[in-house]
């Protein structure tokens, strides 16, 4: 069913900015008669996730879709705390930072590896700039630490992941924990660490101030708007605010091991995006692992089918349990310094550069 939405014309602009802020978000608002109507999502296995609201802006409520492994979810609580989740997916749905919403889940096969998946809110760049959206988003991670113990996934194991835009603001958080300028005012639950252990980036953006001159004809025609909606102007006027938003500029021997998946016939986000946060991190021999999917464009089923899930899953039990004896060690991602491989490395058997 297609939406429709009257709004009356004598609303001052915020309030319409909130409205549609809300309905893009998944929810019904009811408010002076008017109805916006978007639909609920579902689970991969047709079961409704928990929706919990992580805090407000503006009045305009800030939510969640969490979902659980399978087994867990179909058991109820006591089987969360007898059989916890792998970890906690904190999911940021892509859409040129200006659209999209919680309901689009790219991730959410990870509940059948063990993972739980929490899809996020965050402010849309029409509605509020940057870094409004980082700001949420670590609202949702610290709200999420804060009832770790109320749903049964490990507070010590958070991944942030995104596509898109999702993936950029995905690596944005992940390598900004504990930065002041980021970790924003947003929620009640200020006194709770934001950090993630580890960040899987689809697709994103890395580098602002690089980015326009590595784009195509087509990918210019959707980032330059995109970008001044989020930044309020170019990068090369704004070079702080750029800087403040590009990932590649944060890394530090902190950050958390990084897996970073882009296509080669990617014509919207340059894959040097991907090249350059793997640079950053391999500089400081910290872990991390770029596959490049042989083929595949902006997005796909080439990036969630099966094969690509229990690779990622692979890659988060290599990193945060390393002791477990189903996920053998790898040379590859113990350390940037152990990768050998070039950036333009030969594709395996099954199509994938590594």
């Amino acid at each position: 069913m297609k939406r429709s939405i009257q709004l009356p014309r004598s609303w001052p602009l915020p309030k319409v900015r909130a409205l549609l802020l809300a309905a893009l978000c998944g929810v019904v608002v009811l408010s002076g008669g008017v109805v916006l109507l978007a639909p609920s999502p579902v689970s991969a296995a047709g079961q409704r996730p928990a929706e919990l609201t992580f805090a407000s802006v503006n009045e305009v409520p800030l939510r969640l879709d969490l979902y659980l492994p399978e087994s867990v979810a179909s058991k109820g609580a006591a089987a969360s705390r007898a059989s916890p989740p792998v970890g906690l997916i904190i999911w940021v749905h892509g859409g040129a930072w200006r659209s999209g919403s919680r309901a689009s889940v790219d991730l959410a096969g990870m509940t059948g590896h063990g993972w739980a998946v929490a899809s996020v809110d965050y402010r849309l760049s029409p509605v509020a700039r940057f870094p409004a959206q980082v700001h949420d988003i670590k609202a949702a991670v610290r709200f999420l630490r804060a009832h770790a113990a109320d749903y049964g996934y490990p507070p010590s194991r958070f991944v942030i992941a995104g596509s898109s835009a999702g993936g950029h603001l995905a690596a944005l958080v992940g390598v900004s924990n504990g930065q002041r300028e980021l970790e924003g005012p947003v929620g009640s639950d200020l006194s709770v660490s934001s950090d993630v252990q580890a960040i899987v980036s689809l697709y994103g953006a890395s580098n602002f101030a690089s980015i326009l001159a590595q784009s195509s004809a087509h990918g210019l025609e959707v980032r330059v708007p995109a970008l001044e909606l989020l930044l309020g102007g170019q990068p090369g006027a704004l070079p702080e605010l750029a800087r403040l938003a590009s990932p590649v500029f944060h890394v530090d021997a902190t950050d958390p091991p990084l897996l970073l998946l882009h296509g080669d016939q990617d014509n919207q986000m340059p894959i040097q995006q991907s090249y350059e946060l793997e640079a950053a991190y391999q500089k400081l021999q910290l872990p991390v692992r770029l596959v490049v999917v042989r083929g595949a464009g902006h997005g796909g089923p080439a990036f969630t089918n099966p094969d690509m899930l229990e690779l990622i899953d692979g890659f988060l039990r290599r990193q945060l349990l390393p002791s477990s004896p189903s996920s053998p060690a790898n040379p590859q991602e113990t350390s940037a310094a152990a990768r050998k491989v070039p950036p333009k490395s030969t594709p395996g058997a099954d199509g994938w550069h590594r």
